[in-house]
């Protein structure tokens, strides 16, 4: 069984409560509350979990080097809480969502951010069409990442297993963002 500790709390500021090498183990934006594991802590050679405080919020990351296992002193901040203005933003961001889908219907979305590619190269037909009925590991799109190409197959909880493309709602070369309506669809029965 390993060891916990809570990390301290210095106004929306998450702070080291001993010295060692910290482990970030939530995403930027990630909803933490009291009692949450945060992170880990390995201080001479044993690994303690570190426990959100008596804070509710969203993780904002501090300014430093990104590392994956970053030496820190007591005290030192591991990262801030934004309570009342991040929970708010990300309540529209949530609605922005909403009122794609009740604008759209069913909707494909982005699993990630990038310049969204129809088809495989320019003198190739479009991976899925108007009319298209779809199904798990389709492939929708390219989305290049930093010149990198990654392949978009549909599928996931918030979809039906099978699907027709009502219409593509984005244009060949625009740039998404995570979570931005790709295809309009209508489930098949």
């Amino acid at each position: 069984m390993s060891a916990s500790i809570e990390a301290l709390l210095s106004g929306e500021e998450i702070r080291a409560p001993e010295p060692g090498f910290f482990r970030l183990l939530v995403a930027a934006d990630h909803l933490v509350a009291p009692g949450d594991t945060i992170g880990e802590l390995e201080v001479l050679g044993r690994t303690i979990k570190i426990t959100a405080p008596r804070i509710t919020g969203l993780v904002k990351l501090v300014p430093g080097p990104a590392l994956a296992r970053r030496p820190v002193a007591y005290g030192e901040p591991l990262f801030r809480v934004a309570t009342d203005l991040a929970i708010a933003s990300a309540g529209a961001a949530a609605a922005s969502q909403t009122s794609a889908a009740a604008e759209h219907g069913l909707v494909f979305r982005a699993p990630t951010s990038g310049r969204f590619y129809g088809r495989p190269t320019p003198d190739k037909p479009a991976f899925v069409s108007v009319g298209a009925e779809i199904g798990a590991g389709t492939t929708v799109c390219l989305l290049e990442v930093m010149k990198t190409f990654h392949r978009v197959t549909y599928g996931g909880h918030d979809v039906p297993p099978r699907a027709k493309v009502r219409e593509v709602l984005v244009a060949d070369g625009a740039d998404v963002n995570q979570g931005d309506a790709l295809l309009a669809l209508e489930p098949i029965a």
